[in-house]
């Protein structure tokens, strides 16, 4: 049998092996070596691993399908960063199993929400958005301000995630129980939020270099300034 393009097509068994061969090849080439690169395997200066609150708050966040109309991954556009802050890295996220970078925004990313409203406002936009956002589309959770975080279910956890590689003492999950002890799911779940990229500082600045109107008049085109701009996070 002659192989060449004409065979591969008329042969579709054939063709279902090579092709999950390229692809295969493919991916290999392009997602083994993240696994050696120290700025997708190592955590960014600052980051800490979640509270037992915080985790106990991340899994609410996952439970009630936050993620389906909310990402936490800030793209590395201008009009993001002028927006959201500092544009998400790799390394924030490698305590996170999974990560909840999400694909969807009916609602606002909140790669870093962290800090930026008080534990009461988010409370009221718990309870009900639209005291607080009157546009909002989002419902309502405020069965989360009466329910309890179980004390019991955290230190597994915890546990589980160390045995992955997030650093968790021994102390950390010995207290685990003891932290949540009387908190709600609606206190878990803003202790989670309030943490969110805050191991980037959220007020830093990207510096862009903008070149100023080119001068007919001048030959000397290293006579031109540049101008030097500023672009901060906008709070919206």
């Amino acid at each position: 049998m002659k192989f060449n393009h004409q065979t591969i097509e008329q042969n579709i068994g054939l063709m279902i092996l090579l092709v999950v061969l390229t692809v295969s090849a493919g991916g290999l080439v392009e997602i083994v070596p993240l696994f050696f690169q120290k700025s997708t395997t190592e955590p960014v200066t600052g980051l800490k691993p979640y509270t037992a609150l915080q985790l106990s708050g991340r899994d609410v966040y996952i439970r009630e399908g936050c993620y389906n109309c909310h990402s936490q991954m800030v793209r590395p556009f201008r009009a993001e960063t002028e927006r959201y802050g500092p544009y998400s890295v790799a390394g924030e996220f490698v305590y996170d199993h999974p990560f909840q970078w999400g694909s969807k925004r009916t609602g606002p990313d909140l790669a870093r929400v962290g800090g930026r409203y008080s534990d009461e406002w988010h409370r009221v936009h718990l309870n009900n958005p639209r005291d607080v956002v009157p546009e909002s589309n989002m419902p309502g959770y405020p069965w989360l301000a009466r329910s309890a975080v179980d004390p019991k279910g955290v230190a597994p956890k915890m546990k589980a995630l160390s045995m992955v590689g997030v650093p968790y003492t021994e102390a950390d999950i010995a207290g685990a129980e003891k932290e949540v002890a009387g908190k709600t799911e609606q206190d878990a779940l803003i202790a989670y939020l309030q943490v969110l990229g805050t191991a980037v500082k959220a007020g830093s600045q990207v510096r862009v270099e903008i070149p100023a109107p080119a001068r007919p008049q001048s030959a000397d085109v290293s006579a031109q300034p540049k101008v030097s701009a500023a672009v901060a996070p906008a709070v919206k």
